[in-house]
Protein backbone atom coordinates (compact mmCIF):
# COMPACT_ATOMS: atom_id res chain seq x y z
CA UNK A 1 0.00 0.00 0.00
CA UNK A 2 1.13 3.42 -0.76
CA UNK A 3 0.28 6.78 0.06
CA UNK A 4 0.03 9.91 -2.09
CA UNK A 5 3.12 11.96 -2.62
CA UNK A 6 3.26 15.07 -0.08
CA UNK A 7 5.33 18.08 -0.50
CA UNK A 8 6.29 20.11 2.69
CA UNK A 9 8.66 22.26 3.97
CA UNK A 10 11.66 21.15 5.85
CA UNK A 11 11.54 20.93 9.41
CA UNK A 12 14.79 21.29 11.31
CA UNK A 13 16.77 21.80 8.13
CA UNK A 14 19.41 24.17 7.42
CA UNK A 15 18.47 28.22 5.99
CA UNK A 16 17.40 27.47 2.59
CA UNK A 17 16.70 23.83 2.41
CA UNK A 18 14.36 23.01 -0.26
CA UNK A 19 10.82 21.46 0.02
CA UNK A 20 10.67 18.03 0.94
CA UNK A 21 8.21 15.33 -1.28
CA UNK A 22 7.28 12.70 1.22
CA UNK A 23 5.44 9.74 1.23
CA UNK A 24 4.96 6.18 3.00
CA UNK A 25 4.86 2.53 1.71
CA UNK A 26 3.76 -0.51 4.02
CA UNK A 27 5.74 -3.31 3.60
CA UNK A 28 5.28 -6.64 4.10
CA UNK A 29 8.33 -8.38 5.61
CA UNK A 30 9.52 -11.35 3.75
CA UNK A 31 10.20 -14.11 6.37
CA UNK A 32 12.91 -14.30 8.82
CA UNK A 33 13.26 -9.72 7.94
CA UNK A 34 14.26 -8.71 10.94
CA UNK A 35 14.37 -4.44 10.93
CA UNK A 36 17.84 -4.62 11.14
CA UNK A 37 18.09 -6.35 7.68
CA UNK A 38 15.25 -4.47 6.02
CA UNK A 39 17.16 -0.98 7.49
CA UNK A 40 20.95 -1.83 5.96
CA UNK A 41 18.55 -2.78 1.97
CA UNK A 42 17.14 0.73 2.90
CA UNK A 43 19.92 2.20 3.47
CA UNK A 44 21.42 0.40 0.13
CA UNK A 45 18.96 2.13 -2.04
CA UNK A 46 20.11 5.55 -0.42
CA UNK A 47 23.06 5.34 -1.64
CA UNK A 48 22.57 3.62 -4.77
CA UNK A 49 20.39 6.91 -5.14
CA UNK A 50 23.52 9.15 -4.73
CA UNK A 51 23.23 9.68 -1.15
CA UNK A 52 26.20 11.04 0.50
CA UNK A 53 27.74 10.40 4.01
CA UNK A 54 25.96 13.28 6.21
CA UNK A 55 27.98 17.15 6.49
CA UNK A 56 25.19 18.87 8.11
CA UNK A 57 22.52 18.02 10.07
CA UNK A 58 19.14 17.32 8.28
CA UNK A 59 20.87 18.27 5.41
CA UNK A 60 18.57 17.72 2.07
CA UNK A 61 19.40 14.61 0.46
CA UNK A 62 18.30 12.58 -3.05
CA UNK A 63 16.65 9.96 -0.92
CA UNK A 64 15.63 9.68 2.62
CA UNK A 65 14.02 5.90 3.64
CA UNK A 66 12.84 6.06 6.96
CA UNK A 67 12.01 2.94 9.03
CA UNK A 68 9.10 4.48 10.85
CA UNK A 69 7.93 0.99 12.44
CA UNK A 70 7.82 -2.73 11.98
CA UNK A 71 4.68 -4.70 13.60
CA UNK A 72 5.46 -4.47 17.44
CA UNK A 73 9.39 -4.16 17.14
CA UNK A 74 11.11 -1.92 19.59
CA UNK A 75 14.05 -1.14 19.15
CA UNK A 76 16.90 1.52 20.63
CA UNK A 77 20.80 0.75 19.42
CA UNK A 78 22.61 3.00 17.75
CA UNK A 79 22.04 1.80 14.14
CA UNK A 80 18.12 1.88 14.44
CA UNK A 81 15.51 3.27 17.03
CA UNK A 82 12.14 1.69 16.48
CA UNK A 83 9.36 3.09 16.36
CA UNK A 84 10.68 6.22 14.43
CA UNK A 85 11.57 8.68 17.78
CA UNK A 86 9.27 11.24 16.30
CA UNK A 87 6.74 10.07 13.86
CA UNK A 88 4.09 10.78 15.89
CA UNK A 89 4.82 14.07 16.09
CA UNK A 90 5.23 15.16 12.68
CA UNK A 91 2.95 16.17 10.18
CA UNK A 92 5.01 15.06 7.30
CA UNK A 93 4.93 11.31 8.82
CA UNK A 94 1.28 11.41 9.67
CA UNK A 95 -0.37 12.90 6.67
CA UNK A 96 0.64 10.28 4.48
CA UNK A 97 0.76 7.65 7.24
CA UNK A 98 -3.33 8.61 7.28
CA UNK A 99 -4.14 7.84 4.10
CA UNK A 100 -3.02 3.88 4.27
CA UNK A 101 -3.22 2.91 8.28
CA UNK A 102 -5.23 5.59 10.18
CA UNK A 103 -6.14 3.11 13.06
CA UNK A 104 -2.45 1.96 13.71
CA UNK A 105 -1.18 2.27 16.91
CA UNK A 106 2.52 2.63 16.94
CA UNK A 107 4.03 0.98 19.59
CA UNK A 108 4.74 2.71 22.54
CA UNK A 109 1.55 4.99 21.79
CA UNK A 110 -1.99 4.64 23.10
CA UNK A 111 -3.49 6.69 20.35
CA UNK A 112 -4.31 5.72 16.50
CA UNK A 113 -2.31 8.29 13.38
CA UNK A 114 -5.64 9.50 12.95
CA UNK A 115 -6.13 10.89 16.35
CA UNK A 116 -2.59 11.96 16.69
CA UNK A 117 -2.68 14.02 13.65
CA UNK A 118 -6.02 15.36 14.22
CA UNK A 119 -3.75 16.39 17.74
CA UNK A 120 -0.75 18.06 15.98
CA UNK A 121 -0.76 21.95 16.24
CA UNK A 122 -0.90 23.42 12.41
CA UNK A 123 2.68 24.36 11.06
CA UNK A 124 4.16 24.38 7.48
CA UNK A 125 3.72 24.04 4.78
CA UNK A 126 1.87 20.28 4.00
CA UNK A 127 0.54 19.83 0.65
CA UNK A 128 -0.77 16.79 -0.89
CA UNK A 129 0.71 16.02 -4.47
CA UNK A 130 -1.00 12.95 -6.04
Amino acid sequence: MVSSLWETAPVDCPPGSPMFVNAVIRLQPRPNETPESLLVKLQAMEKEAGRQPKKVLNEARPLDLDLIAFGNEIRNTPQLILPHPRAHQRRFVLGPLNEIAPDLLLPGQSKAVAQLLRELPPSGVVNKLA
